[in-house]
């Protein structure tokens, strides 16, 4: 990966799990890191664990967004989030979803370059 992309990367990171917000950035860089494992990522990351339901959105929006409901998203209310934390936490899913998938396609594309050079 070129260093401006890596520099953009880190840029978009930075500025949604490191950033002030509703959401104390540990959390969202345990919701980002959740997200990025369950779409398979081999990194580790922020280890807190995340509350049930919480955890449970994170794996929708990171496998299945599409599958949100306004049912998903009221049980969330009701354990207290706020709309600007609900909206926080979805993008920061997004990021570890979309990090993981991005890292994933460079692998393959690696893979099928040095694929190529063998042949």
């Amino acid at each position: 990966m070129s260093d401006r992309l890596i520099g953009y990367q880190l840029a978009l990171r930075e500025g949604v799990l490191q950033s002030e917000g509703e959401v104390a950035p540990a959390l969202r860089q345990s919701v980002e890191a959740l997200a990025a494992r369950v779409s398979g990522a081999e990194r580790s990351g922020f280890s807190e664990q995340l509350p049930e339901e919480l955890a449970t959105y994170v794996t929708t929006v990171a496998l299945h967004a599409y599958r949100v409901t306004d049912e998903d998203i009221e049980v969330l209310r009701q354990a207290g989030y706020s709309d600007d934390a609900l909206f926080e936490i979805t993008v920061s899913a997004a990021l570890g979803a979309g990090v993981a998938r991005f890292e994933q396609g460079l692998k393959a594309l690696k893979g099928a370059l040095h694929a190529t050079q063998d042949a």
